[in-house]
């Protein structure tokens, strides 16, 4: 338990929640790429392949870990697991934000060509998924690194000037 407790900067035991809920979730995904796969086969072959891709994809974020943590510059490892859901439930969220106000801007399928309403509707969800990825980094503990990450972004797309 120290072992990985060292390995992954852990200092507080509610610290193991983020390694858990990463193990979980990179499980589900297993699973969830072992079915598309393979849909009716024995439960039994599933779970085999959903084991090979869960070591497989365990050894690919292990090397995506190291990597990022020194170019974000993190302090705890455990923090990368905390990055990827605030980026996950963002994404997510985004779209659950931006579908009503597409609704209530009267912007449908019907009335616009589908370009047109896919544009919009990226767009959309591109605004608020920029507001919503600073609000849930700072419910998760990470504001300032969420902050300087959507500076960054958005100087890279042309709003220096407001973020200088």
């Amino acid at each position: 338990m120290e072992k990985l407790k060292s390995r992954w900067d852990i200092n507080k035991n509610w610290q193991f929640v983020f390694l858990l809920l990463g193990i979980v979730g990179l499980g589900y995904s297993s699973y969830k790429l072992s079915l598309l796969l393979i849909k009716d086969q024995h439960i039994g072959f599933v779970i085999l392949l959903s084991l090979f891709f869960f070591f497989i994809l365990l050894k690919i974020v292990l090397k995506l870990f190291d990597r990022l943590q020194k170019k974000w510059k993190v302090n705890y490892r455990w923090e990368l697991i905390n990055i990827f859901f605030v980026f996950a439930i963002t994404g997510s969220s985004s779209v659950y934000v931006g579908r009503p106000i597409i609704k209530l801007l009267g912007i449908t399928k019907e009335n616009l060509p589908a370009f047109a309403y896919w544009t919009l509707y990226i767009l959309i969800g591109f605004i608020f998924y920029q507001v919503l990825l600073v609000l849930i980094g700072w419910l998760f503990g990470q504001y300032q690194f969420f902050w300087n990450f959507e500076k960054k972004m958005l100087r890279r797309i042309g709003f220096k000037r407001l973020v200088d």
